[in-house]
């Protein structure tokens, strides 16, 4: 035990020391941080908005405590809600670009939302295009499915339909 106090004495001892507390005082900030802070990226707060007076898309940082509608920065109103992401190109191929789509239960309008650039089935949380994914019918196609009963199925289009159908 001397020959630690004797060690702590000279000026490479105190240098240590010195490190020493500065490191747990750091780790400690960033400990504090870290647990105020939460696990939650950013981008968990971050989501994309549809004006529906307008039909522009736009980000928005989500605050504690807000209801929807949101304000719009394209009319100045309460009138943004959620958009839904829509992948696919009308020929059934994909794109790694979104268009971004009002859903038609927003607007209270009746029947399932088709995405105005590709004509395709875009339903609540639209999942985005995996591997070997087929594309979700166009209104064509949705409709014909309707009429002959046809609704049920394991591909991705009418999977779509089914959860578009239950809502």
């Amino acid at each position: 035990m001397e020959r630690v106090r004797q060690f702590l004495e000279t000026s490479i001892g105190k240098t240590v020391v010195i490190a020493a507390f500065l490191s747990a005082v750091g780790a400690a900030a960033y400990s504090l941080k870290s647990f105020l802070r939460g696990g939650t990226p950013e981008a968990a707060f971050s989501r994309m908005y549809i004006c529906t007076e307008t039909g522009k898309p736009f980000r928005h940082q989500i605050k504690m405590g807000e209801s929807l509608p949101i304000e719009s920065p394209y009319s100045g109103k309460k009138t943004g809600v959620p958009a839904e992401a829509c992948y696919w190109n009308a020929d059934g191929t994909t794109r790694k670009e979104p268009v971004w789509v009002l859903l038609n239960q927003w607007i209270h309008k009746p029947g399932p939302t088709f995405c105005p650039d590709c004509g395709r089935l875009v339903v609540g949380h639209n999942p985005p295009p995996g591997p070997g994914a087929r594309p979700p019918p166009t209104s064509t196609e949705y409709y014909a499915r309707k009429s002959s009963g046809n609704a049920t199925g394991q591909s991705a289009g009418r999977a779509a339909l089914e959860r578009q159908d239950s809502q």
